[in-house]
């Protein structure tokens, strides 16, 4: 066995290290991954559950062991009672009743659960004490007197149910504890205990027992008893009003209740409700319900719900009646309610609408007047209040009973919520009315008696009813009573969100689903039933809506009721019933007209539909219910189907012989003929217009429809599905033939063109006709043969020929054009050949006849001539004789022409081209005689002079020509020319210029410019003519083109020709521009620049007047191209002798040049001229870039140019601008590989034997031009160059940007190049004047400083401060050196810097060093390049007394000031530190007297405890014994520990020590109107008619200290701030009232205690935190024990650190904040030690001091009390923590060691200005 376990131990840890490595590789993975991981492993899957396991995963982050944690709370923690103020609770638990009359609604709900048949309710009044009753026995008088004027006494509820049994009586007084029996509404306990919601002291009996509720406070209290005064088997509740005020439900308010007790009849099983006020029935109800019936569930209907929770066993019905008996008062009353002052009245109304929650709801919103003297008046009158109406409503209710099968988890959540199990059994109710059951309840009283059953049975959306209705609807006409569904608490909602919970009600919303369901089924078999008798009626035929009238509202209504809608105020409750409710059967039946069919075979028709009449379609009449449009919605009923009349189609040709197809009178249904003869294509064509149908399901249908076609005898099939065409009967005649694919006319004539084009039809052309006729002729349709069918073919052609297009036209043209159809009167003629009447020209001609409807546009669009033909013209009338005409006569050009005129529209146009091509007439001669040859007309012009001067061939034509007659107009369209084109006059002119004939040019260019506009030249492109023809100015001969010319003369100067002077204002019409193309301008001036300075004055300012055509990229082209003149030498004039060259204007600089003109190009022609160049790219000056591009280019020529300083000056210049050339990375190379830059180096004169160093006269400093590299810079190190002056080029010094600017093309510092080796002497055993020395150099320091630019200084003052020392040797000697020199030098110094580790630097200095050394090195140590003059001025302030540096102007004010504040903090300091010793002696002395004192009396109070208080008689003693100085055992002990607690009043705490006062106000209390001067006397005493407080016993001040202890409480963390006071408080026993100045943040926590640091603190959270971690870690843990020995929570315990205050500890609403700066100084070094003794002492009496400020804000002697009572009751548990001894009570104290006099709150020094808030690690004392 044992074995056995160490090998499960083993195991164990197998699995425990498996986990410890997993968790170490997860590092933050999530926690599924782990546990995955885990479960891999056979061990830790074997071993560990998996709840184990996520357990821990999910407390890995955390870093907390609960489960150890809770272990720990339940073994040390203490066991206390929750309370509950059972008042609260109640108020609590009915504000969540928010439904109308709760209380009656629990009341008759408990009463049906007690199987109650009746319930009376009474409401007894009192009597109003403003208005007297009447004083009459009228009833009615009385009855209305009581509604309007009294007050609501109490209500009486009845009930004749079971009478309580104990257990009854026994849960009336347990809240929460419902009702167990599983078959009960009652769950929660907490309906009974609404009537608290308007009775204070409710009272039930029942039987011979009674029970009374009352209060104690807040408690409630019961008292059941037996009474014999009467036996009743009667149940009652008595409840009297709380409110006396509450008036008697009236009007609306009446109305409303008797509403809710008729709704309350629905399902409960009540029989009857009465409704009494005082003696009157105001209303009564009766229920009748015969025996219910057995409803069949249908065998397709699964009776089980989706999760197998209910099963339906069975269905029954019961056929309810409702009676409802009121009194006239009723109506009477809501009549009157809005005529009363519903103003004054409302108070009192909303009072009773309040007890029975929310119950009335008034629906007058206006009031008339308000009431006065407090009555109610009513305007309405009525005889009889008390007359009696009545009415009846009916209804069904379908009841399921139900078997549940309840899982265990289930069963046990039931258990848990409800403290009953869940029922085995279960009903699920439907109440709901059918068509007729609502026609009966109809009422002739629809104010009153509809609205008073209106809730009864629902009109379109019922409610969820449990037990009561509820404000859950159902989604349907129907209510439905779930009793079994589990409610939230109020019973308003369904419960779907608890946890096994919401599936028990959703299966029981499903059960509820399938019964309706059932219901349903069951109403349509009692349709069917009278279906039967209508299918008799329709002999097997579709029923009509008329057949169906008597049954269709009846259906109508039962669709209404379940057209299922929204649900509220849960949506899914509705979509649960609703999902069952289509879930449990496929078999849904529907009213069709066949009858009750399932409605996956009902149809939508729209439509007459008859054709498919074998099809169940829904009646018209249903479309548009409720249920048929939900179903259509869902897709689940759909339109006919392309499929369903394909069907039947089929169907019927299958069932009929082919002979019967094609047999007319056969009137078979559905027979082809029929069929179309209906609606079948109307309706193919409808839902293709709606585009329900494609295309193909159309030709599906097509293709099995056929139809028969008679014709004189005949009969022929026609397929539909080889139909393409129909005929428009207003194009082509009925009777005409048509193409087989054409539907005969007598089939289509009822369709429209939108159903033949939905069908697919299209229209016969007119075109696709006549091709028929003319390919499929036969004997009757002949038309090449036929003149008569020919004549009717061509009306029917005429008549459309408009409406043909051009294609169609061409085509009918070509068809019919070579086709001998044109009947003349010689016989059939094509057309061509046919003429028309008119051409009487000839008499045997074929003219056409027998054609009188044919319309004169076809015949000639087909080619009937109007006119002869033109060749016959020409034969017939120009070369011979006619048989009418005299022998030998001819026809001139002239009478063709007229001939012409008469029938040019006729003449084709064929012919019209013959004539422009034919020579038909003469041309005019210089004799004036017709000349023999002949001309195309188009080669001629019109006979006029001004065409005759331009030598131009016109017409010749006999007399007068007038060009706008007829024959003018006609020959002008045959071509004859009015005016030359514009490239014949340009030719004209062209060739009078070239052969000098100066009439005709002059007169050729007058022609232009006055016909420009009129002869169509100005559409002309000048610009395009190549032919030179404009005279220009300075040449005779010389001819140029418009594009070669322009008119401005400065143009000239580019070498442009220009026009003649006299034309230029008519340049427009003639092409010219006032300037030349500057294109051409730019390539001409780059081609030939100018040649000398006037020509580029000229050039450049014509250039410039171009300058607004001048584009970006011109200016590109013109900037690099060398057009600029420029003059070699620039010191000669533009006159004889110079030579010039040519330079690019971008290269090229304005102006006379000054120092520059001979290294730069700099020209200056006149501001016009300098205009053009500007804008090519010339300059006023040369750039920063551009001199060093040329700098470093040609550094000679600059040098030699410019001379030594002038270059000097650029060099500045250059360097000035690094910021920009430093982006040019080209140009910075080049400049750092160019010796460009200035440099020099000291040469001696003297003979070369002098190697004197110190010689300077013979010296000679001589410049040079080298590299960057090649230069040193020797700022950094003038001490040193001195030694290698003769060795280096030196950089010049005069300016610190050229020095960097050198730096930044690489030249060296000296520094980096010398290297030294220091060797030092022993070091001096007196360091005073080193140490003088270096105080002087941090002094002055700052003052050399202050006035240097930021950006020199290497390092400030205050690093010199931190990092410089001073040290004293013997001796310094030097040995320097310089990389790649040989040259070594060793010397002796008396200052020399050293550096000493990463940032600690030393000054050596020798006893007699000198100032200048040290300021030579202080100077490179202080600056980033020094100079000579930099060290002189820190030597002047070295050596200078502050006061003479003053008087030379340098601000020393504030060093001398911080001296004069030193010497008097340290005489202060001196002087302090003297008293405070004497102080200590003096009080040691006193102590020793006073333990020595103290012996006698401690054996007085042998017998008496620690921290004990004087009884009821002792207090006078006691109060004595307080009022003294000495504080017996508990002042010994505080003495011993270091502490003096004496009652007198203390003075104020100087700001070295104090705490700080809680103020129960606010964060800090500053009472100013008390506040004034504290007396400073240290013996001040109260004044003596002062009487102290009276003293508290010891219960009361033990009540007083654990209240101390438990109003602590824990500050949030954010920041606060107050400000410090220290005021005299004019209060009894008050000593002072001392506030620390706190202005501090939150910085974190350290072991579960928030820390705050001062905002003065010169550091942040986290530094502070992290630097003081230790220290803060022991304070935390000596706070940890002293709360713990208080019992304080340790969230209420503070830490702060302030910079320099005085404060200890402080109070700020009830939260100890105690000082952590405090502690480090005072007790953190003994905690470091080992000792933690004294701290705890000390700061467990600081927390006791501010606990009592949690009671006492003051220091008073109530305070005292508090904190000596605090402190007495734990000073043993003080003294175990910190392991001190006590006092022994009778002990000689001259045994005990001495004790050592307490030490007193001292003034600590403030710290002074440089050293404030300095805390990061380390406190300043």
């Amino acid at each position: 066995m044992e074995d056995r376990f160490e090998d499960v131990d083993g195991r164990f840890n197998d699995v425990e290290a498996k986990i410890d490595e997993v968790e170490a590789k997860a590092n933050g993975s999530p926690t599924e991954e782990l546990l995955a991981t885990y479960q891999k492993h056979p061990a830790v899957n074997a071993s560990v559950s998996q709840g184990s396991l996520l357990a821990r995963l999910r407390g890995m982050g955390s870093g907390v062991d609960y489960d150890a944690l809770r272990a720990q709370a339940v073994e040390t923690g203490d066991d206390e009672a929750v309370t509950v103020n059972t008042r609260d609770l109640i108020d609590k638990i009915l504000s969540r009743y928010a439904r109308e009359w709760s209380t009656l609604r629990e009341l008759i709900q408990n009463a049906a659960d007690a199987a109650a048949s009746r319930v009376t309710i009474k409401l007894e009044t009192t009597p109003s004490t403003a208005v007297p009753s009447p004083q009459t026995n009228d009833p009615s008088t009385r009855l209305k007197h009581v509604l309007q004027n009294h007050k609501i006494g109490k209500w009486i509820i009845e009930n004749n149910g079971q009478r309580f049994r104990p257990e009854d009586w026994a849960r009336l007084k347990e809240i929460a504890k419902g009702n167990p029996d599983e078959t009960k509404i009652g769950a929660f306990g907490v309906g009974f205990y609404s009537v608290f919601s308007i009775s204070e002291n409710p009272f039930v009996t029942s039987g011979s027992e009674a029970l009374e509720f009352y209060w104690k406070g807040d408690a409630l209290f019961t008292r059941r008893f037996q009474h014999g005064a009467f036996q009743s088997t009667d149940t009652t509740f008595i409840l009297p009003m709380r409110d006396s005020t509450s008036p008697v439900p009236f009007g609306e308010e009446l109305f409303t209740l008797c509403r809710f007790l008729t709704s309350s009849m629905t399902f409960v099983g009540l029989e009857s409700i009465e409704l009494y006020i005082d003696e009157w029935r105001i209303l009564h109800l009766q229920k009748s319900v015969p025996g219910p019936i057995n409803v069949d569930v249908p065998t397709g209907v699964d009776s089980s719900t989706a999760e197998g929770l209910m099963h339906i066993n069975k269905v029954t019905q019961e056929a309810c009646q409702l009676e409802a008996e009121w009194m006239a008062a009723l109506p009477w009353s809501t009549s009157a309610r809005s005529s009363r002052g519903i103003d004054a009245f409302e108070p009192a109304r909303k009072k009773l609408t309040s007890f029975f929650n929310k119950g009335f709801k008034s629906l007058a919103q206006n009031s008339d007047k308000p009431m006065q003297d407090g009555k109610r008046s009513a305007s309405l009158a009525v005889d009889d209040a008390t007359a009696i109406s009545r009415q009846k409503t009916f209804f069904h209710v379908d009841r399921a009973a139900i078997t549940t099968t309840v899982a265990r988890n289930l069963n046990a959540e039931f258990q848990r919520s409800r403290k009953k199990a869940a029922p085995k059994s279960t009903t699920v109710s439907m109440l709901s009315q059918s068509y007729n059951e609502r026609a009966a309840s109809r009422t002739d009283q629809p104010t009153i008696a509809s609205k008073l059953f209106e809730t009864v049975a629902p009109a379109t959306n019922g409610h969820v009813h449990i037990g009561f209705q509820t404000s859950q609807t159902t989604g349907l006409g129907a209510h439905i009573s779930i009793p079994s569904i589990v409610p939230t608490v109020e019973r308003e909602q369904i419960d779907l969100t608890s946890n096994h919970i919401n599936t028990w009600n959703i299966e029981l919303l499903r059960a509820a689903g399938i019964l309706a369901r059932v219901s349903w089924a069951s109403t349509m078999a009692d349709f069917r039933r009278q279906q039967s008798k209508l299918d008799s009626i329709a002999n097997g035929k579709a029923l009509t809506d008329k057949e169906l009238e008597n049954i269709i509202p009846a259906v109508e209504f039962q669709y209404e009721s379940f057209d299922w809608k929204a649900t509220t105020p849960r949506d899914d409750v509705g979509k649960y019933i609703e999902q069952a409710f289509w879930r449990c059967s496929r078999d849904f039946e529907i009213l069709s007209n066949r009858g009750i069919v399932p409605y996956k075979n009902v149809r939508i028709a729209s439509g007459d539909m008859g054709f498919i009449e074998e099809l169940p379609v829904v009646p018209e009449l249903l479309l548009q219910a409720g249920l048929v449009k939900a179903l259509r919605g869902g897709g689940d009923l759909t339109e006919v189907q392309t499929e369903d009349i394909v069907w039947i189609l089929e169907k019927s040709q299958r069932t009929r012989t082919p002979t019967e197809l094609v047999r007319s009178d056969v009137p078979a249904p559905g027979s082809a003929l029929t069929l179309i003869q209906r609606q079948l294509l109307a309706y193919i064509a409808a839902r293709a217009r709606a585009n329900t149908i494609t295309r193909g399901e159309i030709q599906s249908i097509l293709n099995v429809a056929v139809a028969t076609d008679e014709e004189e005898g005949s009969t022929r099939v026609i397929a539909l599905s080889q139909i393409r065409d129909f005929v428009d009967p207003n194009k082509i005649p009925p009777d005409m033939p048509v193409p087989p694919s054409t539907i005969p006319f007598k089939y289509t004539k009822t369709l429209s063109k939108f159903d033949t084009d939905a069908l697919g039809f299209g229209e016969l052309s007119v075109l696709n006709w006549l091709q028929y006729l003319v390919e499929n002729r036969n004997s009757n349709f002949d038309i090449e043969r036929s003149a008569t069918f020919a004549s009717s073919v061509l009306k029917v052609l005429s008549k459309n020929w408009s409406s043909l297009n051009t294609e169609s036209k061409t085509a009918v043209i070509n068809l019919l054009e070579n086709r001998t159809v044109i009947a003349t009167r010689m016989g059939m003629k094509i057309p061509s050949d046919s003429y028309f009447s008119s051409v009487k020209l000839f008499d045997d001609l074929p003219v056409i006849q027998d054609l009188p409807n044919v319309k004169e546009p076809l015949l000639a669009a087909l080619g009937v001539r109007r006119t002869l033909e033109i060749g016959v013209v020409l034969e017939r009338l120009m070369g011979g004789s006619t048989q009418n005409d005299k022998p030998g006569s001819k026809w001139s050009h002239v009478d063709l022409v007229k001939y012409l005129v008469s029938v040019w529209t006729d003449v084709p146009e064929r012919d019209r081209k013959r004539l422009r091509s034919t020579p038909i007439c003469p041309v005019e001669t210089s004799s004036g005689k017709q000349a023999e040859q002949r001309f195309c007309v188009p080669d001629l012009y019109e006979p006029n002079d001004s065409l005759r001067r331009l030598g131009l061939p016109t017409l010749q034509w006999p007399g007068t020509y007038i060009p706008e007659s007829r024959e003018g107009k006609l020959l002008r369209t045959l071509g004859l020319r009015d005016a030359p084109t514009y490239t014949d006059l340009i030719s004209i002119i062209a060739m009078a210029g070239r052969s000098s004939n100066t009439s005709l040019q002059g007169y050729g260019l007058k022609f232009l410019i006055e016909n420009y506009q009129s002869k169509g030249y100005s559409t002309s492109v000048a610009a395009e003519v190549k032919t030179p023809f404009l005279p220009i100015q300075g040449s005779e001969e010389k001819l140029s083109t418009p594009s070669d010319c322009c008119t401005n003369e400065r143009a000239a100067l580019l070498g442009f020709d220009v026009l003649k002077s006299d034309l230029h204002q008519y340049a427009s019409q003639l092409g010219v521009e006032l300037d030349p193309p500057v294109d051409r301008c730019i390539r001409r001036l780059i081609r030939n620049p100018p040649q000398t300075k006037r020509q580029a004055r000229e050039i450049f300012g014509y250039m410039t007047s171009r300058l607004g055509v001048i584009t970006n990229s011109h200016v590109d082209i013109l900037a690099s191209a060398t057009i600029v003149p420029v003059a070699v030498d620039p010191n000669c004039s533009d006159g004889k002798g110079s030579r010039m060259r040519h330079s690019a204007p971008r290269m090229c600089f304005l102006g006379d040049g000054g120092d520059f003109v001979n290294i730069f190009d700099f020209v200056d022609f006149d501001h016009e001229a300098n205009i053009f160049l500007l804008r090519c790219g010339s300059k006023s000056e040369p750039s920063v870039s551009e001199i060093a591009h040329l700098l470093t280019q040609r550094p000679a020529k600059f040098l030699k140019e410019l001379g030594m300083t002038k270059y000097m000056d650029v060099l500045v210049q250059v360097s000035k601008a690094w910021d920009t050339l430093k982006k040019d990375k080209s140009l910075i190379e080049a400049m750092k590989q160019a010796s460009f830059l200035l440099a020099s180096k000291e040469v001696n004169s003297n003979s070369a034997n002098n190697h004197d160093e110190d010689d300077e006269e013979g010296a000679a400093k001589v410049w040079q031009l080298a590299k960057a590299s090649d230069i040193i810079i020797i700022g950094d190190d003038i001490i040193n160059y001195q030694l290698f002056k003769s060795y280096v080029l030196a950089a010049p010094q005069q300016d610190e940007t050229l020095e960097d600017f050198y730096v930044h093309l690489g030249a060296p510092t000296l520094g980096s190049l010398v290297e030294e080796r220091q060797k030092f002497g022993d070091f001096v055993s007196d360091q005073a004047a080193a140490l003088k020395l270096q105080s002087i150099i941090h002094e002055r320091a700052r003052l050399y400083l202050h006035q240097t630019p930021k950006e020199s200084i290497r390092h400030d003052a205050r690093w010199v401060e931190k990092n410089v020392t001073v040290k004293a040797v013997r001796s310094i000697t030097v040995r320097t050196s310089l990389k790649g020199h040989d040259n070594k030098h060793t010397q002796s110094r008396t200052a020399t810097l050293h550096r000493e580790g990463s940032n600690a630097w030393v000054i050596y200095v020798t006893n007699n060093y000198e100032i200048w050394d040290v300021s030579q090195v202080l100077a490179n140590l202080l600056l980033r390049r020094s100079k000579p003059g930099d060290a002189m001025m820190l030597e002047t302030i070295l050596r200078s007394e502050l006061r003479s540096l003053q008087k030379k102007g340098l601000n020393v004010d504030k060093i001398l000031r911080q001296k004069e504040r030193e010497a008097k903090v340290a005489e202060a300091m001196h002087r302090q530190q003297l008293e405070q010793e004497q102080r200590e002696r003096i009080e040691r002395e006193a102590l020793q007297q006073e333990m020595e004192a103290q012996r006698g009396t401690d054996t007085q109070d042998a017998d008496r405890m620690p921290g004990d208080f004087p009884r009821s008689g002792d207090v006078k003693a006691h109060q004595t014994d307080e009022s003294q100085e000495s504080g017996g055992f508990l002042a010994d002990t505080l003495k011993k520990w270091g502490f003096d607690l004496g009652r007198k009043p203390q003075p104020t705490m100087t700001s070295g020590e104090h705490y700080g006062n809680r103020d129960p106000a606010g964060p800090w209390h500053d009472d100013s109107k008390d506040s004034g001067s504290f007396d400073p006397e240290p013996g001040a005493r109260q004044p003596p008619d002062e009487v102290p407080p009276p003293p508290m016993t010891p219960q009361e001040l033990n009540s007083v200290l654990q209240k101390a202890i438990r109003s602590s409480r824990p500050h949030t963390s954010f920041p606060f701030q107050s400000q410090s006071s220290v005021h005299r408080v004019q209060e009894k026993y008050t000593t002072c009232d001392t506030k620390p100045n706190m202005n501090i943040l939150h910085a974190g926590d350290i072991s579960s205690i928030r820390v705050f640091i001062d905002a003065e603190l010169q550091t942040n959270a986290e530094q502070f935190m992290t630097a003081n971690h230790d220290g803060l870690k022991s304070f935390a843990s000596v706070l940890h024990d002293c709360a713990a020995v208080y019992n304080v929570p340790r969230e209420s315990v503070h830490i702060f650190c302030d910079a320099e205050s005085g404060t200890i500890a402080f109070n700020r609403a009830q939260a100890l904040f105690f000082n952590y700066r405090v502690f480090k100084e005072e007790h953190l070094p003994m905690m470091q030690a080992g000792n933690k003794d004294e701290p705890v002492r000390k700061w467990a009496v600081h927390m006791a001091h501010e606990l009592a400020h949690n009671i006492e804000s003051d220091h008073n002697i109530r305070f005292h009390n508090i904190m000596g009572g605090l402190f007495s009751n734990h000073v043993h548990a003080i003294a175990q923590v910190a392991g001190a001894r006590l006092p022994s009570k009778g002990a000689a104290p001259a045994t005990q060691p001495a004790p050592q006099p307490p030490r007193q709150p001292t003034a600590r020094p403030s710290q002074p200005a440089a050293t404030r808030g300095s805390f990061a690690g380390s406190f300043p004392r």
